[in-house]
C-alpha cells in the first residue's frame, strides 16, 4: 500500500476552520494508505519548519507528497516544499485552493512554474483556476470539484423570507467580514428588524473589529465564533439569506453548503464564485466592496418571494453538489495492492478520493 505525506494547514484542533488535509486525509486512510501529515503547529514559522522537517523524515517512506496550495502567506510553504521535494526526488500532486493564485502567475511567474512543472500531477478543484493556468501554458492540472455529502444538508424552501442574514467565514481581511457589516448596516434602513449572524473563528484581529463596529452602529450581529460544521447548519434553519464578501476566493465550499441548504446566496463575483453562480439564476453576485449593490439584492428578495423560490430551487440542482455516502458504502476493497470496486458505485465515488487513487497508480478491477 502506498504511504503519503500530507502537507497543509491542519489546524482543525487549534480554534481553526477545517480545511482539506482535515477531510481528504481521513478518506484516504479509510482506503488503506498510510499518512503522515504536516503540519498542525499554529505559530507559522515553525509550522513550515516541521513541514520541511517532517519531508526530510520521509525521504525513503513516502510514495507521494500532496501539498494543499493556497494564494497567500501559505503559498510559499507549498513552494519550498515542492522544491525539497524535487531535491529529495519524491513525487508531489498540489491540491490547488488560493483564489488568488492567477495573480501568483504574473508576480511569481518562475516559482510557480517550476513549482507546476516539477509536479507529478496537478489538481484544481475549479474552472477558475483551471482557465487560469491553461492560459499561462499551464496543461496538465486535473479538475476535481469540491464534494459535498448532499444527505447531510436538508434542503428547506423559503416560501416567505425575513431580514436574517447568515455570513459563515474566517475572521480574516481577504474575506472582507467589514462588508457584512455594511450591508446590514443598508438592509436596516428599510428593515429594522434585520439581524446578521457570522460563523467563524478569528484569524487576523478582524472579529474585534467588527465587533467594535457593531456596538458603535447598534447593529443587530450574534458572532458565534467556530462552530462544527453540524451546528452551523442546524443554527441557518434560523435564517434565510447568505452572504460571502470575499475580496479573493476559489470554489468556497461554505457557498456550495449554503446551497445545498435552500439559502438563497449574495455574493461577490471573485475568483472562481462566478464559475459556480450565475447572476440572477441562482444566486446574486455584485463586485468586492459594493455593499449598496449587494443590499439592493437582499432587497429585491425580500419583496419577491417567487425569486426566492426560484433561486433557492436551481442552487439546489447545481451539478457541483453531488450525493456523496460514505466510502464503506461504495463497495471498495483491497486486495494486494489493487483497487476493487463494484461498477454501479463508480461514478458516486467522491471525486478527490478517485482521482487521487487513480494517481497514485492503484490497479482498477471492475466486479459485476
Amino acid at each position: 500500500m502506498k504511504n503519503i505525506l500530507y502537507i497543509g494547514n491542519k489546524l482543525a484542533g487549534k480554534g481553526r476552520t477545517a480545511t482539506t488535509i482535515d477531510i481528504l486525509g481521513p478518506l484516504l486512510q479509510k482506503e488503506g494508505f498510510k499518512l503522515r501529515y504536516a503540519s498542525s503547529v499554529k505559530n507559522t514559522n515553525a509550522r513550515l519548519l516541521h513541514m520541511m522537517r517532517l519531508t526530510f523524515l520521509s525521504r525513503n517512506w513516502a510514495h507521494y507528497v500532496l501539498i494543499d496550495t493556497y494564494s497567500t502567506r501559505n503559498f510559499w510553504y507549498a513552494i519550498t516544499i515542492g522544491r525539497l521535494c524535487k531535491s529529495l526526488k519524491i513525487k508531489y500532486i498540489p491540491i490547488l485552493h488560493g483564489g488568488n493564485l492567477p495573480d501568483r502567475l504574473s508576480k511569481n511567474p518562475k516559482a510557480i512554474q517550476a513549482f507546476i512543472n516539477n509536479a507529478h500531477t496537478v489538481v484544481s478543484p475549479s474552472d477558475y483556476l483551471i482557465d487560469a493556468f491553461a492560459k499561462a501554458d499551464f496543461k496538465q492540472l486535473v479538475k476535481i470539484p469540491n464534494h459535498i455529502d448532499l444527505n447531510k444538508y436538508s434542503f428547506k424552501l423559503r416560501s416567505e423570507i425575513q431580514p436574517r442574514l447568515l455570513w459563515v467565514r474566517s475572521f480574516a481581511d481577504i474575506y472582507n467580514p467589514e462588508m457584512a457589516l455594511e450591508v446590514l448596516d443598508l438592509i436596516s434602513e428599510n428593515y429594522p428588524n434585520a439581524k446578521l449572524c457570522m460563523v467563524g473563528p478569528n484569524k487576523d484581529g478582524s472579529m474585534k473589529k467588527c465587533i467594535s463596529i457593531a456596538a458603535q452602529k447598534n447593529l443587530s450581529v450574534e458572532f458565534t465564533g467556530l462552530l462544527d460544521k453540524e451546528d452551523w447548519i442546524s443554527l441557518s434553519k434560523n435564517y434565510d439569506l447568505f452572504i460571502n464578501t470575499s475580496n479573493f476566493d476559489n470554489l468556497p465550499v461554505s457557498v456550495i453548503e449554503a446551497m445545498a441548504l435552500g439559502l438563497p446566496v449574495i455574493s461577490t463575483n471573485v475568483g472562481g464564485i462566478p464559475f459556480l453562480i450565475k447572476n440572477g439564476e441562482n444566486g446574486f453576485l455584485t463586485p468586492p466592496f459594493k455593499a449598496v449593490e449587494m443590499a439592493n439584492h437582499i432587497n429585491e428578495l425580500l419583496e419577491n418571494n417567487q425569486l426566492v423560490t426560484g433561486i433557492a430551487q436551481n442552487a439546489r440542482q447545481l451539478p457541483k453538489i453531488s450525493t456523496g455516502i460514505k466510502l464503506k458504502d461504495y463497495g471498495f476493497n483491497y486486495l494486494k495492492g489493487n483497487l476493487i470496486f463494484r461498477a454501479p458505485q463508480f461514478e458516486r465515488c467522491p471525486n478527490q478520493v478517485l482521482y487521487i487513487l487513480k494517481s497514485l497508480n492503484a490497479r482498477f478491477y471492475c466486479v459485476s
